[in-house]
């Protein structure tokens, strides 16, 4: 049976932040400790992606890129969130060096990106989107790796908000 995905047309950064938000919205109810990796090239739309989720789940003030500190950690009215970072890092032996199982347990959410820094060392994403140019705009795959991500992505497909298409 293939893995439930969806694939999504994004225009600019407008409908970044609206395909951000309805991921936000279609976390199933009752959810913890899901794991959304992100990736794709520099500039792809990683960081705008997770800035528009964080928002929509409540992170009020700056949303910082987290290439510098690694982790941002919010805490919002749904639970934890955590940003991470991954693109400084040298290898797996560093994800244990910020604590991140410590740091994940309990969350809400944990957003990765450049989850390819450290292989396979997170174990599988709920949701791993990937992010790439199409033309002028950007394309995104999301692809669910647990049934946890198969109910989000279920969710985000019932979603009717938005012009985007999500196939």
């Amino acid at each position: 049976m293939p893995e439930p995905a969806v694939t999504v047309e994004l225009a600019d950064e407008a409908a970044t932040a609206r395909l951000g938000a309805r991921l936000a919205d279609s976390i199933p109810s009752g959810s913890k400790e899901l794991l959304l990796t992100l990736r794709g090239e520099l500039g792809a739309g990683k960081t705008s992606l997770a800035r528009a989720l964080l928002r929509r789940l409540g992170a009020a003030g700056p949303v910082r890129s987290p290439t510098y500190t690694l982790v941002e950690p919010y805490d919002l009215p749904g639970g934890r969130v955590l940003h991470l970072d991954l693109y400084r890092l040298a290898d797996a032996d560093e994800l244990d060096l910020i604590g991140y199982r410590d740091l994940r347990a309990g969350t809400l959410l944990t957003l990765v990106e450049w989850p390819e820094r450290v292989g396979d060392t997170l174990g599988v994403a709920d949701i791993e989107a990937v992010l790439d140019y199409a033309g002028q705009g950007r394309r995104l795959r999301l692809r669910a790796g647990s049934e946890a991500g198969t109910r989000w992505l279920e969710g985000l497909a019932g979603e009717t908000r938005g012009a985007d298409s999500v196939n």
